[in-house]
């Protein structure tokens, strides 16, 4: 009879492994969310970290249901903030202006790297920034 750890047992592990893995990380976004919101009050803040804590399954599952399309919509938020601010910080040190980068623009379409569609795309997104 052998007692040792078979293939099975170390595949077994290995999956609830994962499972454990996942759930922290849902676990962490979803109160990660919660402090993200700003259209929860302190109070609702509380009830819903209270609601993950103590009843976790339940909670993050009514959470992700009640609040799942805001969840999405704040990490749209939150990488737009930081999109900007790269761009930003790379115009400050290169010290490019957007109307160099408009004079740029314009000499690839008098050029003819640029078409008319292109060059009206890439201007909007310089006076959007």
């Amino acid at each position: 009879m052998d007692n040792g750890i078979g293939f099975f047992d170390i595949v077994w592990s290995i999956f609830w492994l994962f499972l454990m893995v996942a759930w922290f990380w849902v676990m962490i976004s979803v109160v990660a969310d919660v402090f993200r919101s700003k259209d929860l009050s302190g109070g609702g803040k509380a009830l819903w970290i209270a609601f993950v804590i103590l009843i976790p399954w339940m909670g993050v599952l009514a959470y992700l249901i009640v609040r799942g399309e805001k969840m999405h919509q704040h990490s749209v938020e939150t990488m737009n903030q930081i999109e900007n601010a790269q761009k930003e910080y790379i115009r400050s040190v290169a010290n490019v202006s957007a109307a160099d980068e408009l004079e740029r623009l314009a000499a690839l379409k008098e050029k003819g790297v640029l078409t008319d569609e292109e060059f009206a795309a890439q201007k909007a997104k310089i006076l959007q920034a």
